[in-house]
């Protein structure tokens, strides 16, 4: 039986209030400083659920994170998002009883965006929903700069409240999530090797289901069961194609069906009807539609293009 210890805060005063931090200026939005908790929540594992939206930077030693099935040291400083309603674990090591972390903490409830843009677009920002290995190293300059961020905001909420404050506060919210998406596709870049791992291991898995007949069984593999595959979130592998070649999952795999699609029309002499068929196409209309799109020719003119 498993007797680890699960932890749901509701809101962010429940939150301090179970580390034993006062109760935070704003209800709806707090930065906590790690060295300030008074009280760590459980000795031994124990898992997190919030109901609000974090944005961590964390440096704990002797100490794992879980998020989902993966686990990742966070010796070093590193940045990491969650959304209301997710998971998440810290296991320490044996023998480890009170492990003080680093770092600081913004807390945002989403009733706070309420009624702003940011309500909406803060969806569109995938690293929210990235898995704990996926967060984000930050440079000593970058994270000088995110801490600086933080700091604003919280000497905003402690500012006298005003009509402009909350608009304050979510612009600098918006520009930390802003520099952390740039943050992002630099760790895309210069982290090539395992980026490039990552592609290769996409291109071998791309290539033998391609090979084995199951697309005309099975269709196209969504964007979820490649990322399972390859033990990443949907999210993180979309980013980083994006970043690497511009295009994202979705286009990645239709390019890749057009570029087999060229390879039969030309090599082959199987009618239209069934080089749709065999790459998973239900009607010839889409199969047509889709090459058209791509190559601006019909499949019929660009097989007649060899002839």
């Amino acid at each position: 039986m498993n007797s680890q210890k699960l932890f749901r805060f509701s809101t962010i005063t429940e939150y301090h209030r179970a580390a034993g931090l006062p109760n935070p200026a704003h209800p709806l939005i707090s930065l906590v400083r790690m060295a300030d908790i008074a009280r760590p929540l459980a000795n031994g594992s124990f898992s997190l659920i919030y109901d609000f939206y974090s944005i961590s930077l964390k440096k704990v030693h002797h100490a794992k994170f879980k998020y989902g099935q993966q686990a990742s040291d966070f010796d070093e400083g590193v940045l990491f998002f969650m959304s209301p309603g997710q998971v998440f674990g810290v296991e320490l090591e044996k023998g480890v009883t009170h492990n003080r972390p680093e770092g600081w903490m913004m807390l945002v409830h989403p009733d706070f965006l309420w009624n702003t843009p940011l309500a909406k677009t803060i969806k569109q920002y995938d690293f929210f929903n990235y898995s704990v290995f996926e967060a984000l190293y930050l440079s000593d300059k970058e994270e000088v700069m995110l801490e600086g961020i933080a700091n604003n905001i919280e000497e905003e909420y402690h500012a006298n409240i005003d009509r402009f404050s909350q608009n304050v506060m979510i612009s600098l919210l918006e520009l930390m999530l802003t520099y952390s998406e740039r943050f992002y596709q630099r760790q895309f870049i210069t982290r090539k090797i395992t980026s490039h791992e990552l592609l290769t291991r996409l291109e071998d898995y791309l290539a033998n289901y391609f090979g084995s007949g199951a697309l005309a069984k099975q269709g196209l593999p969504s964007v979820t069961n490649i990322a399972e595959t390859l033990n990443i979130s949907p999210g993180y592998l979309s980013g980083l194609l994006k970043s690497l070649t511009g295009q994202n999952t979705q286009q990645h795999l239709h390019n890749k069906l057009i570029e087999l699609a060229k390879e039969k029309l030309s090599t082959t002499n199987l009618s239209i009807s069934e080089i749709a068929y065999e790459l998973g196409f239900e009607h010839l209309q889409s199969f047509s539609k889709l090459f058209k799109t791509k190559t601006k020719l019909s499949p019929k003119e660009f097989r007649h293009s060899f002839n």
